[in-house]
């Protein structure tokens, strides 16, 4: 090769490295800082891996850098960075589910020290850029968590059998009642209130007086119950605990639309145009409507609750499974539905969503809608049959007229 040739190509690579210095400098500062915070993410969580601040910090943590990245110019010009991206949001999604379905084991009052080490054995691996080895540790993590979440299930209808459950695919009159109901899915489990609309309100109570955009107020059940001399209640709408690093920024916050017992409206601005169902109570009547955008502001009724999915409308099943993933786990199904002028709330134990679907399907129920689950959970008729789970920012109650 000849001088000239060499100071050809030695120019071809300047003028390469040029073109590239950002980019190739992208990478190496992507590279050293993602390997400085995962190793300060796993030396922590080694230090108390039974430390749920700490977790949900560190999860929050990689959520506000995998932001950050995401929003880099780099990220969008530069293909080589795209494999290393996807490696960290796979593996932050992941670890936030598993460790959200941790979170509502521990609200159940669940020990759940095992999977904290679990847990953070694979944030040390990540730490690493270990993706491989951490993706492998983060599914055995979902198989344990999902075996916890099963014996948490079936520990629910051994201990209904103290309340004389008896097999019957006939809701209740009044009252509460334990039963169950057969389906072409199984036998279920059903912790079951009825009331007659006749001589019962429908009310929601919420903790917070009115739009709230974070660190909004939360209450146990049974403090709803109290204060509005309620004889029966169920936890309402899905929300945002504020354990759930997802959450941060937006603690105790539901987005569905809600009319309180002192006649507001919650989250009004944002279901304008909500295709979420919803039910409305007044008089002696419920209401079901497919979509929220169907409803006005009508103060004039008793109660308004959004929720999600609609599981049996006009007495057929209409939820046709999808959604979110933990729909499809096993575990307490929450529901408010109606059969004529007589409404029920309760809970199905040990169901997906498609399962709680049929089960009110089998009851005979004309309209049906979930409502929030897992650690949140909590049914009461003079006392807890449910529950208490995590305190919560609504809940759907029966008040004597």
């Amino acid at each position: 090769m000849t001088i000239k040739a060499v100071r050809l190509n030695l120019g071809k690579i300047k003028l390469f490295l040029q073109k590239h210095k950002i980019t190739l400098l992208a990478l190496l500062t992507l590279v050293v800082f993602l390997m400085a915070t995962f190793s300060v993410i796993g030396f922590k969580i080694n230090q108390q891996v039974t430390t749920n601040l700490k977790l949900a910090n560190q999860l929050k943590a990689t959520g506000a850098k995998l932001n950050y990245l995401q929003n880099q110019d780099q990220y969008k010009i530069n293909q080589s960075l795209k494999k290393n991206i996807d490696n960290i949001q796979t593996s932050y999604k992941s670890s936030l589910g598993l460790y959200q379905r941790i979170l509502d084991l521990k609200a159940q009052k669940q020990d759940t020290s095992d999977l904290d080490k679990e847990f953070a054995g694979s944030l040390d691996y990540l730490s690493q850029l270990n993706y491989s080895s951490g993706s492998a540790s983060l599914a055995l993590l979902s198989i344990d968590i999902k075996k916890q979440e099963d014996v948490l299930a079936l520990s629910q209808v051994p201990a209904a059998t103290s309340q004389n459950v008896t097999q019957s695919n006939t809701p209740p009159g009044s009252g509460f009642s334990v039963q169950s109901v057969v389906t072409d899915n199984g036998s279920f489990t059903v912790y079951i209130i009825a009331a007659d609309l006749n001589s019962t309100k429908v009310i929601v109570d919420t903790a917070s007086p009115g739009d709230c955009g974070n660190n909004c107020p939360v209450l146990p059940l049974s403090d709803y119950v109290a204060r509005s001399g309620a004889f029966a209640g169920i936890n309402g709408s899905f929300f945002c605990p504020a354990d759930y690093p997802s959450c941060a920024g937006k603690t105790g916050t539901f987005d569905l639309l809600v009319m309180n017992k002192n006649k507001v409206y919650f989250n009004s601005a944002n279901n304008v145009y909500s295709t979420n169902p919803a039910v409305i109570f007044s008089g002696n009547t419920a209401r079901f409507v497919g979509q929220a955008l169907e409803w006005g502001r009508d103060t004039g009724v008793d109660a308004v609750l959004s929720n999600y999915p609609l599981l049996v409308s006009g007495g057929n099943v209409v939820y046709g499974g999808g959604g979110d993933a933990k729909f499809e786990q096993a575990g307490a199904r929450g529901f408010v539905a109606n059969k004529g002028s007589t409404v029920y709330i309760g809970d199905v134990l040990n169901a997906t969503m498609a399962d709680s679907a049929k089960v009110l399907k089998a009851l005979g129920m004309d309209n049906a809608i979930n409502l929030d689950e897992g650690g949140s959970t909590a049914l009461w008729s003079g006392s807890y049959k449910l529950g208490p789970g995590r305190s919560i920012p609504n809940a759907l109650l029966f008040v004597h007229k």
